[in-house]
């Protein structure tokens, strides 16, 4: 056992191995370059566990390596549990019916689109088309972790479906104020929030592709994002439903495995409605909690062997490619339809 008396201190050694990724990270992440690229301290951790897992990463005492998939799996779960305080019930019904329709049709068909492309087309494995899905269709990398902490993958996948996040919500990140720019999409500031919030991977490339534009745009885009982010916990709700059916004989059902850090994240959200709690309060939980999140992404890039994402080739790629192309034409017509 991890924390058994006598492996408690090398499983803390571990733990703390992990955080020191995390601290230099989120200073990394700090930085005015970095932070003008839209990369939130999680991307940075994943990036930095990564090197160290392709280089380093055999001087690590075995005896610590507990202490790494803790990080990975334990402290992810309390970290999006505590993700709810980003977020308040007012702010997802005051985007109007409009804005919650387009995110429902956005995760929902961005997901299953993505699950069908990617095994039935592409040839990957069911774990990877969902984790790419995933990101696209919900919150970028704290989705990307959060449905592994459904599925239970192997972790050059989560690093896999990651990477694809970082790519083409980066693009989207400098792509979408350009073409607002020009006149192409003919939207007003709020439509165009409307359009960022709805299709952009991460909550940092929102903001800053919000933020290009205008005031209107950026905040629009922030809170349209959240109720995206909301939608979370019911999908992991429902994918851990599905997972327990699949592929089963009904004489051999699966028992139900619900995520209960889901569950617990929407009672958080339903906390922090209330407005109990004063704002530096919350800013410093969340603060904390991006932590969290950081030392999970890193914890995953030090376990992620990239020979094995090489052996993939380039299909996540063009599953990745094919969901933005959605993500821009689709969210396009979506806004251009109910906004």
């Amino acid at each position: 056992m991890a924390f058994s008396k006598e492996n408690r201190a090398n499983t803390f050694s571990g733990i703390w191995f992990v955080s020191l990724f995390a601290f230099a990270s989120m200073y990394i992440a700090d930085m005015g370059f970095v932070k003008s690229l839209g990369l939130s301290p999680l991307v940075v951790a994943i990036v930095f566990g990564m090197i160290y897992a392709n280089t380093l990463r055999h001087k690590l005492p075995t005896e610590w390596a507990p202490g790494v998939v803790f990080s990975s799996k334990n402290i992810l779960r309390f970290a999006i549990v505590f993700y709810g305080f980003r977020v308040t019930y007012q702010q997802v019904f005051g985007v109007g019916v409009e804005a919650l329709i387009i995110d429902a049709i956005i995760v929902v068909g961005t997901f299953i689109l993505g699950w069908q492309l990617g095994t039935r087309v592409f040839g990957l494995d069911r774990d990877s088309s969902m984790l790419i899905s995933s990101g696209a269709s919900i919150c970028g990398a704290a989705a990307v972790i959060a449905t592994d902490g459904t599925l239970k993958s192997e972790a050059y996948k989560v690093s896999m479906a990651v990477a694809t996040v970082v790519l083409f919500g980066t693009i989207a990140m400098f792509m979408y104020p350009v073409i607002f720019n020009a006149g192409i999409l003919g939207f007003s500031e709020k439509q165009y929030g409307l359009y960022v919030g709805a299709t952009v991977h991460e909550v940092a490339q929102v903001v800053v592709a919000g933020g290009a534009v205008g005031q209107v745009a950026g905040d629009t885009g922030v809170i349209v994002k959240m109720t995206r982010v909301m939608m979370l916990a019911p999908f992991l709700v429902a994918l851990a439903f599905f997972l327990s059916r699949g592929g089963k004989k009904s004489a051999e059902k699966a028992k139900i495995m619900i995520p209960w850090f889901a569950v617990y994240f929407l009672i958080v959200v339903g906390f922090n409605s209330l407005n109990l709690l004063p704002k530096a309060v919350v800013d410093t939980i969340n603060t904390i909690d991006t932590f969290l999140l950081t030392m999970a992404m890193a914890a995953l890039g030090i376990e992620t062997n990239l020979n094995k994402i090489k052996n993939v080739g380039m299909k996540p790629i063009y599953l990745a490619l094919t969901l933005f192309v959605w993500l821009v034409v689709g969210g396009y017509a979506l806004v251009k339809i109910f906004a």
